[in-house]
């Protein structure tokens, strides 16, 4: 299967859990004139604490296969161990997923790997529950290193403890990073899990459109209201419909030639404007180097914590009511800051290692 394609996004939908034989039915029915590419429904629920519904097991796979037969969709699970592979390709899925809560743990990933070896199921992975591209790549690559060739990723978002509007943080970084590594590699974005409520799909959904991921899940159920988990961000198929249908689909690659060439100027400008802005971090941590040298021989501490408060009210001041976030400017601020101590730090372990 092929999670690309060129005339619009690639799209698995479905409810978050399969909970009765006459849910899944109907909610099929109600994509079944949607542009949805695979049924998706989750028979095992990795869930936070017992006693909270866990999914209906094998049962389920045969709702959804007796679903995708009525509508003529392919269907996907989410496996997490080894029995779950021998089930799901027993009860005929098409497509697997690898969770969020498996693929941070590489001894479970190594698992469904050598359990899908000498098979040719397509596979997709969801990033880590942690913000780590390496891990990511790591269970990709474990799963390739068995002989699977049909796989992809799936961005989801990221836990995070700080207040946020989304369930779980887009960090569009490790998904822009993960496509420079491994560009050949199909990624789907899962707006349900990042958002965790309905009323941020669209725009989440049109984020990563803009940013050339190759297609998305969402969670679709007959009543999400009544959802027997991850109520709040569910859809109904008319719902979807809506969202599909408002997405703007851009052309990654510009084909009128003034475009490109104004296109290549900008980028031109932008090759300039970023060499002036290394050199000046070169002579800026030139400074600092003097800085270390002067606290060596003056037997003064490296960090000076009201320094660092000054430089963080006065740079905020400067960018005041300009186009720059307040997230941006700190993240900007503290690596250079991090990587002045680490100069500076050098700096006093030199003399130490002359002494």
């Amino acid at each position: 299967m092929e999670f690309r394609r060129k005339d619009r996004p690639f799209v698995i939908a479905g409810p978050c859990s399969a909970e009765t034989r006459e849910q899944v039915l109907e909610t099929a029915e109600g994509l079944k004139d949607l542009n949805v590419d695979l049924l998706r429904a989750g028979v095992w629920k990795p869930r936070t604490r017992p006693g909270n519904f866990e999914g209906v097991g094998e049962e389920g796979i045969e709702w959804l296969r007796e679903a995708g037969n009525a509508i003529g969709k392919p269907i996907s699970v989410e496996i997490a161990n080894s029995n779950h592979v021998e089930l799901a390709l027993k009860g005929g899925v098409d497509v697997l997923w690898i969770g969020a809560r498996t693929t941070v743990n590489p001894f479970m990933v190594q698992e469904i790997a050598d359990a899908l070896k000498g098979t040719d199921v397509p596979v997709l992975v969801k990033n880590p529950v942690n913000p780590d591209v390496e891990l990511w790549i790591g269970a990709i690559e474990r799963l390739q290193s068995v002989g699977l060739t049909k796989l992809g990723a799936i961005h989801r978002g990221f836990s995070t403890f700080q207040k946020s509007p989304f369930r779980n943080s887009p960090n569009w970084n490790i998904p822009i990073e993960l496509k420079r590594r491994m560009p050949d590699l199909p990624i789907i974005c899962d707006p349900s899990h990042i958002c965790g409520s309905r009323e941020l799909l669209a725009e989440v959904a049109q984020k990563a459109i803009d940013l050339n991921m190759d297609g998305l899940m969402l969670e679709t159920h007959r009543n999400p209201e009544k959802a027997w988990s991850d109520a709040a961000q569910q859809i109904t198929p008319v719902q979807l419909h809506n969202i599909l249908s408002e997405l703007v689909w851009r052309n990654p690659n510009a084909i009128d030639m003034e475009v490109q060439a104004k296109l290549e100027e900008l980028r031109a400008t932008i090759d300039g404007l970023d060499r002036d802005i290394l050199d000046l971090l070169f002579e800026r941590l030139s400074v600092s180097r003097n800085i270390g040298e002067y606290k060596r021989e003056h037997n003064i501490t490296i960090l000076q914590h009201q320094r660092w408060n000054e430089i963080l009210h006065d740079r905020e001041a400067y960018v005041q009511g300009k186009e720059l976030s307040q997230r941006f400017l700190n993240r900007f601020l503290e690596a250079i800051h991090e990587e002045s101590i680490q100069q500076q730090t050098q700096v006093m372990n030199a003399k130490k290692v002359k002494e």
